[in-house]
């Protein structure tokens, strides 16, 4: 096992893998930017270092900064979280080539995940279903149309680089299907570097719906059930919950069963989630994230397992603690996002903390780096605080929630706190009966209510 992990990350992620890390034994050096000195993970952990400016391309992002911090500390691990390097193949090249251990999958299965196209063709040439598309690139507009009236509109444009929602544009006839293209290409290549994008069948009502898995290198990989991601503004996660209310136990074991088998042909190793497309009972994968994500509490919610600390057992070349038989689920978890945003606008709202306290009880968790005097820095990520909430059954779950919002008190900075309290009242969302679009409708609802 490890003597000492470098989190090469910052807020919430890096208290959890921190708080993780001493659970083992195993000591903790914090990076930090200059603007985050004060930060609660700088503040718990053994060691720290100061590796640049504000800006994350100062700090976070910059590999030799990282690089010089584990060495000067000897580290013998780097652990890089979600967002920021998380899924930087030439990272985790970096690391290994400097003899530290990525505490991630290899830098190849990050390189053919990274990018879109190799990573529908890798699936599905393991048994993994996909959605309907263009095979590769397309790279002129005559192909475009091609290939649209091929699959039948709508369809959608996306980078093959792409993430975000940018570089990514609908056609829904054919008279729309040069400016989508021509503008999706634009967009891909002002925010990636890269031009290219494909083609694939636009769904009506999708679910949006992710398999976490776990895989070591011992030959063993288990999935630990679904996570349903449906509710989401400009293909950003607002709340997440688990197991999806939209699947039957049937869907969800042979779906389970597809992703473990396809995952251990690849040889992965580590967490990865499979994300996926659901419709009138079909799935439809799109694409792998090759780190831990933001939404994995809900999955150790129901399931009682440590989702980082499998991630560094597995690096560290342990086995994993479970088989496939040993993962039980028990009831039912539901997590928000709480942004440092306006709730109607969603503009940033960065800013000192005044009066804070966090709810508590049977089955509430808080993941969150904020503190009373805490300034919420302007130059990330508004993600402050994350509400995972457990129950035995989801009524519970989600009359907890309830209880849980209006106990949460952040003063100082605007918070989405009141968005979700509005999402655990409506119908829809109370029956379980939404999709990847529904959060842009009722958003516009309320915006166009209070005149925004």
């Amino acid at each position: 096992m490890f003597d000492k992990v470098l989190i090469a990350n910052r807020g919430e992620i890096a208290l959890r893998i921190h708080r993780a890390c001493k659970e083992m034994g195993i000591s903790t050096v914090a990076v930090h930017s200059t603007a985050d000195a004060d930060a609660m993970h700088v503040r718990l952990a053994d060691e720290s270092v100061c590796i640049g400016e504000a800006p994350a391309s100062r700090s976070y992002l910059n590999m030799a900064a990282l690089i010089s911090a584990a060495t000067i500390t000897n580290a013998d691990a780097i652990h890089p979280g979600y967002g920021l390097l998380s899924e930087n193949a030439e990272f985790a090249q970096i690391v290994d080539d400097h003899g530290f251990v990525f505490i991630g999958p290899s830098a190849d299965h990050i390189r053919m995940m990274g990018d879109k196209i190799t990573a529908k063709d890798s699936i599905k040439a393991l048994g993994v279903p996909v959605v309907p598309g263009s095979d590769g690139a397309v790279k002129t507009e005559v192909d475009a149309r091609a290939v649209a009236e091929q699959i039948g509109y709508p369809v959608l444009i996306k980078a093959t680089s792409g993430g975000g929602g940018r570089g990514m544009k609908v056609a829904q006839n054919a008279d729309e299907i040069g400016l989508a293209f021509t503008t999706a290409r634009a967009e891909a290549k002002a925010a990636f570097g890269n031009e290219d994008v494909y083609i694939e069948k636009y769904l009506g009502r999708p679910r949006h719906i992710e398999i976490q898995i776990l895989a070591d290198s011992h030959g063993n990989v288990i999935h630990l059930g679904d996570r349903d991601c449906s509710l989401q503004r400009r293909h950003q996660k607002l709340l997440e919950e688990a197991p999806s209310p939209a699947l039957n136990a049937a869907e969800r074991a042979a779906i389970g069963q597809t992703v473990t088998k396809a995952i251990g042909k690849l040889g992965y190793l580590g967490a990865g989630t499979l994300e996926f497309l659901y419709e009138d009972g079909e799935f439809y994968f799109i694409e792998m994230n090759t780190r831990v994500q933001v939404e994995h509490p809900v999955t150790e919610a129901i399931t009682g397992i440590d989702i980082v600390r499998e991630q560094i057992r597995v690096a560290a070349g342990m086995p994993l603690a479970y088989k496939q038989e040993d993962v039980n689920f028990s009831g039912h978890a539901i997590e928000c996002r709480i942004n440092a945003e306006n709730p109607d606008t969603f503009m940033p709202a960065p800013g000192r903390i005044g009066l804070y306290h966090p709810p508590g009880g049977l089955g509430v968790r808080v993941d969150s780096a904020i503190y009373a005097g805490y300034t919420v820095p302007s130059h990330y990520d508004s993600l402050i605080s994350k509400l995972i909430v457990h129950g035995r059954s989801r009524n519970e779950a989600l009359m907890r929630l309830r209880r849980a919002l209006q106990e949460y008190v952040i003063e100082g900075v605007e918070t989405t706190i009141p968005l979700h309290v509005r999402l655990t009242q409506e119908h829809d969302f109370v029956n379980g009966d939404y999709d990847i679009h529904w959060l842009e409708r009722f958003v516009k609802r309320v915006q166009e209510k209070n005149g925004a």
